[in-house]
């Protein structure tokens, strides 16, 4: 089984909902998620992964420094914030980068909102289902 971390700044939203595709994707694997500053989970983010079923509702946000002594086998990165201050992990963990827009971001509508939150959701599963092709098959 490999470890797998994600890491975005807020560990709010982005990498909340690659860890949830990545458990859902392939639950034999140790999934884990953290941030650089991170911040309370986005509820829009548990709402738009609720939709396709999977409850992020009891993840945490944790910090990366929390993880460092855990060695790695896949480092994602999934915005360039995070990337660039990503710390020095123990192990030979390999290291990927793949940035999302962050739809924290976004203002508008709940509707607008809703969509903006749902097209990162898909983009994420789009993006994990080939990492899962590539990496762990």
């Amino acid at each position: 089984m490999k470890k797998i971390l994600i890491i975005c700044t807020g560990n709010s939203c982005r990498s909340q909902m690659a860890e949830g595709w990545l458990r859902f994707l392939t639950p034999n694997h140790y999934i884990y998620s953290a941030g650089t500053n991170p911040e309370p989970v986005n509820k829009y983010a548990v709402l738009v992964m609720n939709k396709v079923g999977i409850d992020i509702s009891n993840h945490t946000s944790n910090n990366v420094h929390d993880y460092l002594d855990i060695s790695f086998d896949y480092i994602i990165t999934v915005c360039d914030s995070a990337k660039e201050k990503c710390p020095v992990f123990s192990g030979n963990g390999h290291m990927i980068h793949h940035s999302f827009i962050d739809p924290a971001k976004a203002r508008g509508s709940e509707e607008e909102l809703n969509d903006i939150y749902t097209a990162v959701r898909d983009d994420i599963k789009q993006y994990l289902e080939s990492f899962v092709k590539c990496y762990l098959k």
